[in-house]
């Protein structure tokens, strides 16, 4: 079903605060690595209305399946899109039937994974195959499930009529490789020396200033110096502040996902569906260029700035501006 076929008068009572569903991994499923996955089933959220077209969402890799917030939200888990998902909101939870998946692989992890976009987008394709949707209206994605969201594209392109892609583009730049490289080697280093959370914390402080301007920083943090050298700047203190808070993973999800993030690469030739690209200037982990790199590759695109003093935030800090791109993609 698209969306113009869709006749609201006719619409079951939208579930707005949405249901678990399970699909079972088959016992055969492989990643592309060739391992096998500890889970033996993948999980996803449905919001809306059941006769609704299906559109499915993704954030970044701390995102989880719940999209908008109620009584089970939490603060590693909150509803990490409220705003631009809700009743009457763009993605408006009243007319469409909203999934909302969760990565693999699940918390905690046991071992480390080489896993795929495309492997999260095989897994994506059982919990529609569970939901009963062979195909989709839309698939909307920032960050890493902006990634997924073009290698489902790829890998079912007669399966999505059209894509929303915030923040992501064909292949991982070897800058983003470098910067989340060395939030590996800290991961690994407090791992390795019995200090795990002090490894999560440093590597969240490295991340924070990846997923920022310069620009946001120079308003915010350009204070004075310290009283004496080893202690913290302004900037740093927030940024320590934000690392020792952080328990959203644990260090082998961590390193699987950020690795994940690097072995990005899709053929834009072999994507049918109409895609949305949404590009933010100051983005210092997706550069403006290779967005418009694969607007120029792709047969059916827009492409869409997305000015920001949050960088690669801006999927989450720019509601207004987010919601009114994620609009356009679906009217």
């Amino acid at each position: 079903m698209n969306a113009q076929s869709f006749d609201p008068s006719l619409s079951t009572t939208p579930d707005l605060i949405g249901h678990d569903i399970l699909a079972v991994i088959p016992a055969d499923f492989r990643l592309d690595s060739g391992q096998q996955l500890e889970q033996t089933e993948v999980i996803a959220r449905v919001y809306g209305p059941k006769n609704g077209p299906v559109v499915v969402v993704a954030g970044g890799i701390s995102a989880g399946r719940v999209l908008f917030a109620k009584e089970d939200a939490t603060e590693t888990a909150p509803g990490w899109w409220e705003g631009v998902a809700g009743p009457n909101e763009a993605l408006d939870l009243n007319t469409y039937r909203v999934m909302s998946i969760e990565f693999a692989p699940r918390l905690p992890a046991s071992r480390v994974y080489t896993i795929t976009t495309h492997d999260q987008a095989r897994l994506v394709r059982l919990l529609l195959d569970q939901l009963g949707a062979e195909t989709i209206y839309a698939f909307i994605g920032a960050s890493y499930g902006a990634m997924i969201a073009l290698a489902f594209a790829e890998l079912y392109p007669d399966a999505v009529e059209r894509l929303c892609i915030i923040s992501a583009a064909h292949r991982a730049h070897p800058m983003a490789t470098a910067f989340r490289g060395l939030q590996r080697r800290l991961l690994r280093f407090g791992q390795d020396n019995g200090r795990p959370q002090e490894g999560i914390s440093l590597a969240r402080q490295l991340a924070m200033t990846t997923y920022r301007s310069s620009e946001e920083f120079s308003q915010r943090f350009d204070g004075p110096a310290p009283a004496e050298a080893g202690e913290n700047y302004t900037v740093c203190g927030y940024l320590r502040s934000r690392g020792d808070a952080y328990s959203a993973t644990d260090v082998n999800r961590w390193i699987s996902m950020s690795d994940s993030l690097d072995r990005h690469r899709v053929d834009p030739a072999k994507i049918k569906a109409k895609v949305f690209l949404a590009a933010v200037p100051t983005d210092r982990l997706v550069p403006y260029e290779d967005m418009q790199h694969l607007h120029e590759q792709l047969a059916d695109s827009v492409f869409i700035d997305l000015p920001s003093l949050y960088g690669h935030d801006a999927f989450l800090k720019e509601i207004p501006l987010v919601s009114e791109i994620v609009r356009t993609a679906l009217k």
